[in-house]
């Protein structure tokens, strides 16, 4: 009876190993700000196939990092690399899913949307030329709120972030002290603050902290409950982040195949547009075929079925015309 156990038990585990290497599972790494998204469509499209998607939310740096060492079968990036960068690691870039970065305050007395501010007062408190609550200039612009003579703290993210690279770029285009003095990218050096790792290490900085201010994807500004703030836009009007507000910013995007889909969307000129939005990319190494076409078949699954869920979480999906653009891209590239 011993030896009859034995035999089972082995032939258990072996069975066991046997279905966890029959399991297909595709490796990413990179941006924070699509993770809830991304999450999503791959416990869906898991269901539909079995294929599983592990999907590490290191922040774009490390996933452009990733894919440039062949350690995944994806990067991902809400920075969208130049044709130098491209040709010279050999990769392939397209986008997946369109949202937005919005500023976020802990205030007591506060609601979500009703804190009001314009690019100049957003550039001049991550310059730390506004210090408090209560400065006037934030003041002015809202005058039916009693607003705190609390410290600002201002948080931003420490690692190498696309979300920051969209965040900066509009500080950049609106603000020329701050391209002056600081500038834009993955990772700059912020004048004043302290820093939190990826999407969630900000808003949860944010969320503990009187007074604190930072930057984050929507979806994670509705997820931790944060207040988020109305935004002046390029139009001249006070926006708030929505899926309405994204989606005009979106509508006068033009990317381009025979341009990788390189594109920035901060500061659209749209009446509704909310200003501070952004595409969010998918890298490709060119040599891995067999990978690729895997990667590729879960965004085209995911393109086909995932615009209800995206729109739930408050993510654009491109428009139908742009899919087929990337439909394009990958057949003309040999990954479809």
């Amino acid at each position: 009876m011993k030896v009859f156990f034995k035999i089972a038990l082995v032939f258990a585990v072996m069975l066991s190993f046997a279905h966890a290497e029959a399991v297909e599972t595709l490796n990413g790494a990179g941006a924070t700000f699509p993770y809830p998204v991304y999450s999503a469509w791959a416990f869906d499209y898991s269901k539909v196939t079995g294929v599983q998607l592990n999907y590490q939310s290191i922040g774009s740096g490390g996933g452009i990092r990733q894919i440039t060492e062949r350690t995944v079968d994806f990067g991902a990036s809400d920075a969208p690399l130049k044709a130098e960068q491209l040709l010279k690691d050999k990769l392939l870039q397209f986008p997946a899913v369109i949202g937005g970065v919005v500023p976020v305050a802990n205030l007591e007395n506060v609601n979500p949307g009703e804190l009001k501010f314009d690019p100049d007062t957003l550039c001049k408190i991550y310059l730390g030329e506004i210090k408090t609550w209560n400065d006037n200039r934030i003041t002015k612009l809202n005058p039916g709120l009693k607003l705190p003579s609390t410290d600002i703290t201002v948080v931003y993210r420490s690692d190498g972030s696309g979300t920051t690279a969209i965040f900066t770029n509009y500080l950049s285009e609106v603000c020329p002290a701050w391209k002056e003095k600081v500038g834009a990218g993955t990772a700059v050096k912020f004048p004043v603050g302290i820093g939190g790792k990826g999407n969630e290490g900000v808003a949860n900085y944010v969320k503990r902290t009187k007074g604190g201010f930072g930057y984050v994807e929507f979806a994670y500004a509705k997820q931790n409950k944060l207040d988020h703030v109305q935004m002046k836009n390029k139009a001249g009007h006070f926006v708030q982040p929505s899926f309405e507000s994204f989606e005009d910013a979106a509508a006068t995007a033009d990317f381009d195949a025979k341009k990788d889909f390189y594109l920035w969307l901060v500061n659209a000129p749209g009446k509704n547009s909310w200003p501070i939005a952004g595409a969010t990319f998918i890298l490709l190494a060119k040599e891995k075929t067999d990978s690729n076409k895997k990667v590729v078949t879960f965004f085209d699954w995911s393109f086909k079925n995932g615009d209800k869920k995206a729109t739930e979480l408050v993510y654009v999906p491109l428009p139908k015309s742009l899919k087929d653009k990337i439909r394009g891209y990958w057949k003309a590239n040999r990954l479809q």
